[in-house]
């Protein structure tokens, strides 16, 4: 894939996202949902970091199973049931980010919801792809 990430002077700078990618590839590859789900169906972890470290291990690990790379990756939306904590544990969460996924950042949002399906889980990751 070839990937430009736009991030326009006009708009506030982007730190840990870009504004837009304009991705050229020929597989889509969409991404479903993922929690901090161990390989039993538990989750696992107490804390947000904990939880959004392995919500996105996860995530990566559908990626690479396609042939894909964390620089392919065009879009993730990540689904947090407390927005708060989700900002004040910002730079950890940007921090395991680097770590796992590298500084190609994708296009993001990140959207505060009541619960997700499971009822310990405090955040989700989905996403979608674009491969060579």
């Amino acid at each position: 894939m070839t990937a430009e990430r736009v991030n326009p002077p006009e708009l506030s700078p982007p730190t840990g996202f870009s504004h837009a990618v304009v991705a050229t590839g020929t597989r889509l590859v969409f991404l479903a949902g993922q929690t901090a789900l161990d390989t039993e169906g538990k989750v696992v972890g107490d804390t947000l970091p904990e939880q959004f470290e392995r919500a996105l291990n996860n995530l990566l690990a559908a990626l690479t199973a396609t042939g894909g790379t964390p620089a392919d990756l065009a879009r993730v939306t990540v689904y947090a049931t407390d927005i708060a904590a989700y900002r004040t544990h910002a730079p950890e969460l940007g921090r395991i980010w680097r770590e796992s996924a590298g500084r190609d950042y994708p296009a993001m949002a990140v959207v505060q919801v009541v619960r997700l399906w499971d009822d310990q889980a405090l955040v989700e990751l989905d996403g979608f792809a674009v491969l060579p």
